[in-house]
């Protein structure tokens, strides 16, 4: 949390308490990725190519918005000990399942979810902006810390 861009920390903050008040029941949402780096995303890019694995991105060093900090992937902790990503269950049992009620949080806040992709659907992903791609954040200037100048 507190390597993503700066101008949407806070935000994150009211989201993750907004989904824990309505995930009434067993169920916590966790961010488990914010901000990467160039070689943690490459990393992830060789993974189903060059490395071991089934293929979770096509995203190479930085052309994903998670390399700018406008990028979380969450997963549910089932009693305060078991990560889920399981997107049916309802674990308050108020007939919706407990990821879609995040889903809708995150959507009053305008941040985009990778469930609803066309192709690749990434269902923990949610990313901010309107930025249409990382073309346009790499062009951006970055202030001292690293971080883009929004403007």
């Amino acid at each position: 949390m507190a390597k993503l861009h700066p101008s949407v920390r806070e935000e994150v903050t009211q989201i993750i308490a907004q989904c824990d008040k309505a995930l009434t029941g067993k169920a916590k949402i966790r961010i488990t990725q914010g901000l990467r780096n160039n070689a943690e995303q490459d990393a992830m890019y060789a993974q189903g190519r060059t490395a071991p694995g089934k293929k979770i991105t096509n995203a190479k060093g930085g052309q994903s918005i998670h390399n700018y900090g406008f990028a979380v992937d969450i997963c549910l902790i089932i009693e305060g000990k078991t990560a889920s990503w399981d997107t049916k269950k309802d674990w308050d049992n108020d007939k919706i399942a407990d990821w879609y009620e995040c889903v809708k949080i995150f959507a009053l806040y305008g941040w985009e979810w990778g469930g609803n992709w066309k192709t690749f659907k990434d269902m923990p992903h949610f990313e901010k902006g309107n930025f249409n791609s990382w073309r346009k954040l790499s062009k951006l200037k970055k202030d001292k810390n690293g971080y883009i100048i929004l403007s």
